[in-house]
């Protein structure tokens, strides 16, 4: 069997446990990644005990709660509460997802809570998405057409339509960060969250620049590094099908 050693900064250790102190009979253990740059120490993992009577339904809820009543020092992004902006995707439970939309009680046992897999931790359960931001810009995600036109740009229902699955993504990377081959080739094949974001472009009628856009992606490396593994479909929060996306623009390049 092989071994595999992990550098001695790398492992992580058992943190900080934090009994309750309401008294509650309602108590669940929640296990939280945590890491902080600035101390130069290894991660860990922190437990907490909470009181689940007085805690909404959410892992986003039950979150907001350890850091305003146990431990103010944790780390993690949020905004909407809404599953709109995509801030709060994380690790809950061995799967990728949105804390908003994630009730805690679709959890079975310890809740455990780690970062986005194989993004770089900046802080806690805070991941590095630079990379991914600088390649969804590389797909350049807006309307390109030579019309001066100041009316209205009119679509008809039937080309309207081929957009949906595809508009509502939100980019929490919950699809690229669950994908084994955007583990392996993260610098240059861009995952599912950005062709997904590629496709819904090249397929707008309105757009103009169709040609020049399926010629950036039809690389090797930035798109045929997709081997259908179907992670990412069964990781996105939104019910979108990346996979299906990516299958279509290696279609259109096979048949144009």
């Amino acid at each position: 069997m092989v071994q595999i050693n992990l550098p001695q900064n790398s492992k992580v250790e058992k943190g900080k446990f934090f009994k309750d102190k309401t008294g509650s009979k309602n108590i669940r253990k929640v296990n939280i990644y945590r890491w902080d740059p600035s101390t130069g120490e290894n991660p860990r993992i922190d437990t907490y005990e909470v009181d689940m009577d007085n805690c909404p339904s959410k892992v986003l809820d039950l979150l907001n709660k350890i850091k305003n009543e146990i431990d103010p020092s944790i780390a993690y992004r949020r905004s909407c509460a809404h599953g709109v902006c995509g801030s709060c995707a994380m690790n809950m439970d061995g799967k990728n997802g949105l804390a908003c939309t994630k009730p805690h009680s679709e959890i079975k046992g310890d809740i455990n809570i780690y970062p986005l897999p194989h993004l770089k931790v900046l802080k806690d359960l805070i991941g590095d998405l630079s990379t991914l931001y600088k390649q969804y810009e590389s797909v350049e995600p807006w309307l390109k057409t030579t019309s001066k036109t100041e009316k209205e740009n009119i679509q008809s229902k039937k080309d309207r339509a081929k957009l949906d699955g595809l508009y509502e993504c939100i980019m929490c990377a919950c699809c690229s960060t669950s994908c084994p081959s955007y583990w392996w080739n993260g610098e240059k094949y861009l995952g599912p969250a950005v062709l997904l974001q590629a496709y819904r472009w090249i397929i707008d009628s309105r757009d103009e620049d169709r040609k020049e856009r399926l010629k950036k992606v039809a690389d090797e490396l930035k798109l045929y590094r997709c081997h259908t593994i179907m992670n990412c479909t069964n990781a996105c929060p939104k019910g979108l099908n990346p996979a299906k996306a990516i299958a279509s623009i290696k279609k259109m390049l096979a048949t144009s």
